[in-house]
């Protein structure tokens, strides 16, 4: 069987040869384990960029290994801005994100902006309608309703034109839209209607995006999951283990439910390990087919 090529590799003799314009700033989306962090930090290195984070679990700060955070040697060669940066009892949603960046952006006007979060990203180029908060309460009937009937009851009381565009088969876009129904009397899609224009539009920065075949994907995920084993995963599971609450959105962190489990006494570590390993391969899974739906205008690096 042939090697499959390394994506990382084939992405730095490609900016080699055709660097992105140094005033302007670089978006780079990728599937978690695609190499994105490291070619990032190459190409702010030869350019003089900082690094913005664009990875919803990367700015929580009790998550420095199992959200594959850059470490203390990576910050210091460059300025990076965005991550660990989040407690676990704060309030954060994409629009604080965006809020950031666009300070950053006055600041640092060509910085790298890199992550597997699409939703950020959209936000940024595409604009971000901002939506009164939903109320705890309002928030906890949500969560019991989707554990005890599914989301295919939160789906049916949507309005239709939600109802039609929403992502169906993903029960956290469900439960979301039925709370801005719910909390303000007006449907997501309505919302979404209202949005203003975009931060930093598409055409104003140059976008790329990371392709890696599944194969060499899915290898450098079982062994980096290992990995993130070795540097302490285990011991950052347990330290979240007395605040644990699977549906806080630091508990999203892929591999932690798995890990959690085992510390519960609810499987092996073995078996806790090769579940976290399969739900990262989904969860890449589900960032390539969004980049592939989502991100047709943005360049592809591999």
């Amino acid at each position: 069987m042939a090697k499959i090529p390394d994506p990382l590799a084939l992405a730095l003799d490609r900016l080699r040869k055709n660097p992105p314009d140094p005033a302007r700033p670089v978006l780079l989306a990728g599937p978690t384990a695609s190499g994105k962090s490291a070619l990032a930090l190459r190409l702010a290195q030869s350019q003089g960029r900082v690094i913005v984070n664009a990875d919803a679990l990367q700015v929580y700060d009790m998550w420095q290994v199992l959200s594959a955070r850059p470490d203390a040697a990576d910050c210091a060669l460059v300025p990076h801005y965005l991550y660990g940066t989040v407690a676990r009892d704060q309030d954060w949603s994409v629009g604080h994100w965006l809020r950031d960046v666009s300070r950053l952006l006055g600041a640092h006007p060509n910085p790298i902006i890199v992550g597997g979060t699409g939703l950020y990203f959209r936000a940024l180029t595409e604009g971000l309608v901002e939506i009164p908060p939903t109320p705890p309460a309002l928030r906890e009937q949500a969560d019991l309703r989707l554990a005890s009937e599914g989301a295919g009851a939160l789906l049916a009381e949507l309005d239709p034109q939600t109802r039609a565009q929403i992502d169906a088969a993903n029960p956290a876009r469900v439960q979301r839209a039925w709370e801005v129904l719910h909390a303000t009397g007006t449907g997501l899609a309505q919302w979404q209607a209202r949005t203003p224009p975009p931060v930093l539009p598409i055409s104003q920065a140059t976008a790329f995006v990371i392709h890696p075949q599944v194969e060499w994907l899915n290898a450098r995920i079982d062994s980096r999951f290992a990995v993130m084993m070795a540097q302490g995963a285990l011991e950052e599971a347990r330290a979240a283990l007395p605040h644990w609450n699977p549906a806080a959105p630091w508990a999203k962190a892929i591999g932690a439910p798995e890990l959690i489990a085992h510390l519960k006494g609810h499987m092996s570590l073995p078996e806790a390990q090769q579940a976290a390993t399969l739900a990262t391969r989904q969860y890449a899974k589900r960032q390539r087919t969004w980049f592939r739906n989502r991100m047709r205008a943005w360049i592809p690096l591999v």
